[in-house]
């Protein structure tokens, strides 16, 4: 049974090697690709800065989404929800401390603020005229913060950080008395 396998192993192998080679075979080439290790430097599309503060200005927090900074959105409409709410709340206190002195004047004694004399109520509606006056600046002052920050953070988008930055330390000795100096230095390096 050995020598059988032994024999047909042995005249497969020398069929294999009489077969003569396709002599119209046409040979691939093969060309090698070595891959670029240089690295690109990405485009980048420059943001509008005025583009930016325009989209601000119409809608608040439009810049931020426009420069991809969706998360201070949040902050802005906090902000100047925040001022909105005091300034109507602060509306109706004046109101109410207002109409409380008219009354007072007339000669009625049945407002709200019956242990309140009529000096406190001219003073707290000042106080409230005040924190009123304070809330609508507030929120005037988120809706101009929202502005130039969309403008400015448009703008710093297209400040170059790349690795040709760099701070190098560096130890000067004084040659007289031997003693390390400390100091800072700007150099530039031209390319």
């Amino acid at each position: 049974m050995k020598s059988k396998l032994f024999h047909i192993f042995l005249f497969i192998g020398y069929s294999l090697f009489s077969q003569t080679p396709d002599s119209l075979q046409v040979k691939e080439e093969r060309s090698i690709v070595i891959k670029d290790t240089i690295s690109q430097k990405e485009e980048y599309e420059p943001l509008a800065p005025s583009k930016a503060a325009f989209y601000s200005a119409v809608v608040p927090g439009l810049g931020q989404a426009y420069n991809k900074k969706y998360w201070k959105i949040p902050i802005i409409y906090a902000g100047i929800g925040t001022g909105i709410y005091f300034y109507r709340q602060n509306t109706k206190d004046y109101n109410r401390f207002r109409d409380a002195y008219k009354r007072r004047l007339a000669g009625f004694e049945d407002d709200e603020f019956q242990g309140i004399s009529t000096d406190r109520l001219i003073d707290a509606q000042k106080t409230a005229s005040r924190n009123r006056d304070v809330s609508i600046i507030l929120s005037i002052a988120f809706y101009v913060l929202n502005i130039i920050d969309a403008n400015v953070d448009a703008h710093l988008r297209q400040y170059n950080i790349s690795d040709d930055l760099s701070l190098l330390p560096n130890v000067n000795m004084d040659s007289l008395d031997k003693q390390a100096n400390y100091g800072l230095s700007f150099t530039i390096n031209l390319k």
